[in-house]
Formats: C-alpha cells, structure tokens, sequence
C-alpha cells in the first residue's frame, strides 16, 4: 500500500499501479478518521497506517457501500470493536445488500458490488450538513442512491469517493474512461451524479481526493471540464 499526505489527509493507495483502490485517514487532533475500507486484503495496511502517523483509528467513514470500500470493514470492526462507524441512512441499506428503491428515485437498477455477506452495519446514521469531528458531511447521489462525501472544513479537501474518479482520466460518476470504466460502469444514475458533481463544485474544495486514482490539488478547473463534459453527453442523449 503507497501512503501520500497533503495536509490532514493521508490516501492509502492498494495496488497503485494495477487497479488503485483509495482509502483515506484523516488526521484530527485526538485521532484518525478512516474514510472507506478498500478491500479486504489491505486491512493489516490500514493498521500499519495508523501505527506509522502514530495516531489510533477513532471513527471509520464510509462514502458509499460497494466491494472496493468495504472490503476490509468488518476485519477492522473486529479488531477495533469501539470505533463507531458512519454512513447516510439511505445507503445502510446497501450494506445488507437491499437494493429496493424509494419512492420518487429514478427506477433504475444499482449497480456495482453490492455486499452480500457484510456482518458490520452502521452504528451512526448521518445525513447532508451533519458535521463529524472536522468533517461536513455532503449527500451526493448518483453512483448509488445514497453515496455521500466529506469536506474537511479547516482546509477544503473533499473526499468524494466514486462520485469523481481521477484514475484514467477525471471523470463525473457515469462518464466511461477507457483506461479505467470501472466506477462509470457501476453508476446508478448519470442524472443524480452530474447533479451532485454541481454541488461539489460549488464547495471550491481545494483537494479533491477520490477513490481511484492519485490525489488533485486545485482540482477546479479540471472539475469544469469534466462537468461541461458530462452535461453536453447527457443533453445529446
């Protein structure tokens, strides 16, 4: 695992030069924030992180519930049994593997790997403008029905898991990149997520840091393309 740090943030890479899976610690002043779980095989890097910035994992984050940010949830809940773990309400449905859909959603089939066989769930529900420690918690729906990011509010980064990529090229959720289809092929609605891409754009994050691929610093302009991009293509539809 490649363990990068800008500012408060750490992005631990697994399989950085194959098929990078991102999952981050955020530093606070009495500990870590794990925002996502990669897969299951990085659960000791995730330990070995925490012992290298020498800081304990207090909470565990999640954006969103498929294979590639869970994989490791329920060994670390095991072993860090008091570490409350969060996530929006809508999407604790994903993690039991309940894939119906609420009244006014867009019928569309979710897609992606929704988890199966997860024991851990949700020990707090948390929802658009809830704050934990220095993270704002934003709703952002369209890769899944209740994705949602996290901007740390001391310094702008945003942790948006697939709701952008940067692996293969930057991308909304839905836009399909060659060199790496994989989070555009696994989005629910293209609508939902050119939407919330909007939403994220307007916070000016100063970071953007993402689930696959390296971390964006200045990530503005690139954002705009990108938007433009995703918006001319579902127009033209």
């Amino acid at each position: 695992m490649r363990l990068t740090q800008e500012k408060t943030l750490y992005q631990l890479t697994l399989m950085p030069l194959i098929f990078p899976v991102n999952c981050y610690l955020i530093d606070e002043e009495n500990g870590l924030t794990l925002i996502d779980a990669a897969l299951s095989f990085g659960f000791k890097d995730i330990l070995k992180a925490s012992e290298k910035i020498g800081k304990p994992i207090t909470k565990i984050v999640l954006t969103h519930a498929h294979g590639d940010h869970i994989g490791a949830l329920d060994q670390l809940k095991q072993t860090l049994k008091d570490v409350p773990v969060y996530v929006s309400q809508r999407e604790s449905r994903l993690m039991s593997g309940d894939t119906t859909l609420d009244a006014g959603e867009d019928n569309l089939p979710i897609k992606g790997s929704i988890p199966k066989n997860l024991l851990t769930r949700a020990d707090v529900l948390v929802k658009d403008g809830d704050q934990i420690g220095s993270l704002l918690v934003v709703s952002a729906p369209g890769h899944t029905p209740g994705s949602a990011v996290y901007l740390d509010t001391r310094n702008n980064i945003l942790i948006v898991g697939d709701a952008f990529q940067v692996r293969g090229g930057l991308a909304v959720a839905g836009q399909i990149r060659p060199l790496f289809p994989f989070p555009g092929l696994a989005t629910w609605n293209k609508k939902a997520a050119l939407e919330s891409a909007h939403k994220l754009r307007s916070l000016n994050p100063s970071v953007l840091a993402t689930g696959h691929g390296n971390i964006l610093v200045n990530p503005l302009k690139a954002m705009d393309e990108v938007i433009a991009q995703a918006e001319s293509a579902l127009k033209s539809k």
